[in-house]
């Protein structure tokens, strides 16, 4: 899912990984989620950053009651965004009535591998 965001990042330094998961009251139908979520989709490209995948779970039991729901339609945003950008975008999800919870995670990229020892380094130390 991060391959575009790591040739991404080569270019640009500033742009970060973010996995930004949100629970959606489950009162709204699957047409009403589906504009919140393309909303919401183009609130984070209005900030300046990229939005490379948008996952939705559908509805999910809570592990306990937010707002008195005992359910929720959740969605998950692979994001390339600049740390001030997420913040703001934090900002504007605790306004929106329909967002019962968010989280926004930061997805560390991987290391590139280091090469394995060849055998004959392996013969001189044991």
């Amino acid at each position: 899912m991060f391959d575009s965001l790591r040739r991404l990042n080569k270019g640009v330094s500033a742009l970060r990984p973010y996995e930004i998961l949100v629970i959606i009251d489950p009162r709204p139908t699957d047409e009403e989620v589906a504009t919140l979520l393309t909303q919401l989709g183009e609130q984070v490209k209005a900030l300046g950053a990229e939005v490379t995948n948008v996952e939705n779970w559908g509805k999910r039991r809570l592990a306990y009651d937010i707002r008195k729901q005992r359910e929720g339609t959740y969605a998950v945003f692979a994001v390339a965004a600049e740390p001030s950008m997420v913040k703001e975008f934090e900002r504007q999800l605790r306004l929106n009535e329909n967002v019962l919870r968010f989280l926004s995670t930061r997805v560390p990229l991987r290391k590139k591998a280091r090469p394995a020892k060849t055998p004959e380094v392996l013969e001189e130390v044991g």
